[in-house]
């Protein structure tokens, strides 16, 4: 009797060469953790695969939409597992073509992974094709693009038959990147770089910068919703928070009004950079895109780059907001960062910011207040709020170099 099972497919993982059974088992350990909430049976490589078997009925269906979200998948299919007897896998074949919806034409596409077994893929095409042709007397076989196609995939001692089959989100497992942290603020943009980095295999740890205590907390549980809504396909493990209202406070005083903005910016990535070291991670990540708002320019991106030593990447950097805002509705961020919510992104805003900083000016301005002290006193102050995640590891020395380092109590 036929089984459902969901059949993975990738492409940039079978590429890796001799490195390629290790994302594989990455990419195997990161859908078992999003995953998690379904009675998974198995999980195991087939022939380019990675078949996944669940025990209770119609986990399969359920758990679909799931992993077409996990990074490294490239498209994933509702299969029918059934044994090498002609009669069991055509009546697969009916079935899936029945779940196929509207359509007037198809196909099918069989192939051998091994040639144990005495049909040939043009056999099984003919075979499996005379069945449906019988079922569905009213649609026409067409062979260059057919609306629906019947895959008929036989490999070792069994037979997989899917008509439904959607393209995953692409990229890399989460974890074989090594370590970033991300500059997370409650908006639309930096969630979509975090789910961009993350789709590259990166581990994201975000950091959020809150108005608090000059603001409410409100932007902070906004972060929380946005980590709860990248889940469980992309789970992040630990999110930094640190308050920030009264230092903007502070360089709003003792800073020409101009100039703010980019004193911000230099010690938001300063303190990111800190916890970057403590993280092991080996970049900064952040949501700017080229000349979106007035800090954005390259003259003050420059001008910001150069308290850190680390590379900071911008994977928004050539993309426009509507480009953006379509990227944060399919992953289904941008209803919780239209949300209001006060933070350190709008407190103390000059009412003309400078879009074309000067260097020794920036430097001048910089020298106006002890940025070193600062610094240290955001550190001490950092707090955390940890997830569940298959992919992130607590820094060890974390407690040990920096004990204040600990979760805020709710």
């Amino acid at each position: 009797m036929a089984s459902r099972v969901c059949l993975v497919h990738y492409h940039e993982v079978g590429l890796k060469g001799k490195n390629r059974a290790h994302f594989e088992r990455m990419l195997m350990d990161s859908l078992k953790a999003a995953c998690a909430a379904f009675s998974i049976s198995c999980v195991t490589r087939i022939s380019g695969h990675i078949l996944m078997t669940f025990s209770a009925p119609g986990d399969a269906d359920r758990a679909f939409d799931v992993i077409r979200s996990v990074p490294g998948v490239a498209r994933v299919s509702l299969a029918y597992h059934t044994n090498r007897e002609p009669d069991e896998y055509c009546r697969a074949a009916v079935r899936a073509l029945g779940e196929a919806g509207e359509f007037d034409t198809f196909k099918v596409a069989a192939k051998r992974s091994n040639t144990d077994y005495p049909l040939t893929s043009m056999d099984l095409n003919q075979q499996v094709g005379s069945v449906l042709c019988e079922a569905f007397p009213q649609k026409r076989v067409k062979m260059r693009d057919p609306d629906v196609t019947v895959h008929v995939l036989v490999v070792q001692g069994s037979v997989y038959v899917y008509a439904r089959s959607v393209r995953g989100v692409g990229g890399l497992p989460v974890g074989s990147a090594g370590k970033v942290v991300t500059l997370l603020s409650s908006g639309i943009d930096s969630p979509v770089a975090t789910w961009m980095l993350a789709r590259r295999g990166a581990v994201c740890v975000p950091v959020h910068f809150s108005g608090r205590p000059q603001t409410a907390d409100t932007s902070e549980y906004l972060c929380q919703d946005i980590i709860a809504a990248l889940a469980p396909a992309i789970q992040i493990g630990r999110l930094y928070v640190v308050p920030f209202g009264d230092c903007q406070r502070e360089i709003s005083l003792a800073c020409p009004s101009a100039l703010r903005v980019i004193m911000y910016r230099r010690v938001m990535y300063a303190v990111a950079e800190r916890i970057a070291r403590i993280e092991g991670a080996k970049a900064i990540v952040t949501g700017e895109s080229l000349g979106q708002v007035a800090s954005q320019t390259l003259e003050n991106i420059m001008a910001v780059n150069e308290v850190v030593s680390l590379p900071v990447f911008r994977p928004l950097i050539g993309s426009d907001k509507q480009e953006i805002i379509e990227r944060a509705e399919k992953i289904g961020t941008y209803d919780i960062s239209c949300e209001t919510a006060p933070d350190c992104c709008t407190l103390f805003m000059p009412r003309s910011p400078e879009t074309h900083a000067k260097l020794d000016q920036v430097h001048e301005a910089w020298e106006l207040f002890d940025h070193e002290a600062m610094i240290e006193r955001l550190v001490d102050a950092v707090e955390y709020v940890d997830f569940e995640s298959g992919s992130y590891r607590p820094p060890r020395r974390l407690r040990e170099r920096h004990a204040e380092l600990a979760p805020r109590e709710q």
